[in-house]
C-alpha cells in the first residue's frame, strides 16, 4: 500500500481527541511525576490504539493522531534551531475564547538538524499493512513565516532577518530539509496544514498587515513564495498536498470569509497535489473558487464539521458534493472532516464515540457516492 498515495475518497485531516490516560500522562510529566520515557510509552500505546482503530473503520490512512504535540503548528517550529517558546499570558483570540498556546519566536537563525517528527513519522510507518500508508502532518511554510511575524514577534524578527525575503529563505531551507529527511525515512504524503490563507480571506486580514505595511497582495505572494519554495525539488513521487483552514481550537474558529479573493494564488500557483478544504458552514462561502484550481489538483470537501457532535444529513452532503461538481469533475473530488478533531490538546467539544460516528458517516457517504 505505500505505493498508494492520499487523498482517498473518505479521508481526515489528521488530528484525533487525545484519549483520557494521554492526557493524564502528560499533565504528570509536566508536573515531574513522571518522566519523559514513561510519557512517550503511553504516547506509543494510544498511537497503535488509534491507528488500530482506523484500520478496523476501513481508513486507508494512518497518522499519529498529532498524539505527540501541544499544537497543530507550534510544536513542529520548536523543533528548529533558533527558535524557542514559553508558556503564554495572553494567548490567541479566537471567537468567544482565548487560545491559551505557548508564545513561539526566533532567539537566532532558523535551521533545521534532525527534527523529532522524523522519529514521530518513522513510528506510524512501521504501523503501515497492505491497505493504509502514513500521513504526515506538519504546518505549511507559510505558517511559520506568519508566526514571526505577529505583533509580539516583530522586532525580534527583525534582529535577525531584516527582511522578509531573507526570512523566507531560510525557513524554506529547513523545510526542504526536514522533508528530504522524511522522505529518506519512507515518507510518501506530507500534508502542509495552513490557516494563513483562512486568515486573510476576510477585512481583518487586511487589517492586520497593514499595521506591517503590507497589502494584501503582498502578503499572499510571500505565502505563495515561502510553500512553493519549500518544496521546490521534492521528489516525484512524493505526494505534497495542503489543508486550508480558518482555525479551530475547542470548537471555535479564528477568522470567516469566502475562498474568492485568495483562489488565484492558492489554487492555481500553489505546487500541491490536493487541497483539503473548509466547507462544513457559511463561513466558507461557495464553490465557485474552485474553478481556479489548476491542472489535474484534488479537492478533499471538509463538508463535515469536527466542531459539534451532530452527525450531518447524509442527503444534505451528497447534495453539496453534487453541487461542486459544477466546478472540479467528480473524479477530482474526495470527502473528508472540515479539520481535525483536536487542532490543540483540549481537543473540540465532542465525544470519542462522536469522533468515530462523524468518520464512520464520511466512510458511508463516499462509498455511496463514488462506489
Amino acid at each position: 500500500m505505500s505505493q498508494v498515495n492520499t487523498p482517498f475518497r473518505y479521508d481526515f485531516v489528521g488530528s484525533f481527541l487525545r484519549p483520557t490516560k494521554l492526557k493524564q500522562a502528560r499533565a504528570d510529566f509536566e508536573a515531574g511525576r513522571i518522566s519523559r520515557e514513561e510519557l512517550s510509552a503511553v504516547e506509543d500505546s494510544c498511537i497503535c490504539s488509534l491507528v488500530t482503530k482506523l484500520k478496523e473503520l476501513g481508513y486507508h490512512t494512518i497518522t499519529d493522531g498529532e498524539f505527540r504535540r501541544a499544537t497543530w503548528h507550534l510544536d513542529f517550529m520548536w523543533g528548529f534551531q533558533g527558535v524557542e517558546h514559553h508558556k503564554t499570558e495572553n494567548g490567541v483570540c479566537f471567537h468567544g475564547e482565548q487560545a491559551l498556546i505557548d508564545d513561539t519566536y526566533l532567539v537566532g537563525k532558523i535551521s533545521a538538524v534532525h527534527h523529532p517528527f522524523v522519529d514521530h513519522f518513522k513510528f506510524v510507518k512501521a504501523l503501515e499493512d497492505e491497505n493504509t500508508v502514513a500521513k504526515q502532518t506538519i504546518p505549511a511554510p507559510a505558517q511559520f513565516f506568519q508566526q514571526m511575524l505577529i505583533p509580539a514577534n516583530i522586532d525580534r524578527t527583525r534582529q535577525f532577518y531584516p527582511t522578509n525575503e531573507e526570512l523566507i529563505a531560510d525557513i524554506a531551507a529547513g523545510y526542504r530539509t526536514i522533508i528530504r529527511e522524511l522522505y529518506d525515512a519512507g515518507c510518501r504524503n506530507i500534508q502542509l496544514d495552513d490557516c494563513t490563507w483562512g486568515a486573510i480571506v476576510g477585512d481583518a486580514g487586511a487589517e492586520r498587515y497593514a499595521k506591517l505595511g503590507l497589502s494584501l497582495a503582498e502578503i499572499k505572494e510571500l505565502f505563495l513564495t515561502v510553500n512553493n519554495l519549500a518544496i521546490e525539488g521534492k521528489p516525484d513521487d512524493l505526494v505534497i498536498n495542503t489543508h486550508i483552514c480558518r482555525g479551530n481550537y475547542h470548537s471555535t474558529f479564528f477568522s470567516s470569509g469566502a475562498y474568492d479573493n485568495v483562489a488565484e494564488p492558492l489554487f492555481g500557483r500553489e505546487n500541491v497535489d490536493a487541497y483539503y478544504l473548509e466547507y462544513d458552514d457559511e463561513r466558507s462561502g461557495g464553490f465557485e473558487p474552485l474553478k481556479y484550481v489548476s491542472g489535474d489538483k484534488k479537492v478533499v470537501l471538509g463538508l463535515i464539521t469536527t466542531k459539534s457532535s451532530e452527525l450531518e444529513d447524509k442527503a444534505a452532503v451528497i447534495s453539496r458534493i453534487r453541487e461542486a461538481t459544477a466546478y472540479i469533475p467528480l473524479e477530482r473530488l474526495y470527502l473528508s472532516p472540515q479539520c481535525g478533531f483536536a487542532s490543540c490538546e483540549i481537543g473540540n467539544k465532542l465525544t470519542e464515540e462522536q469522533q468515530w460516528a462523524k468518520l464512520a458517516l464520511v466512510k458511508e457517504i463516499a462509498e455511496q457516492v463514488w462506489g
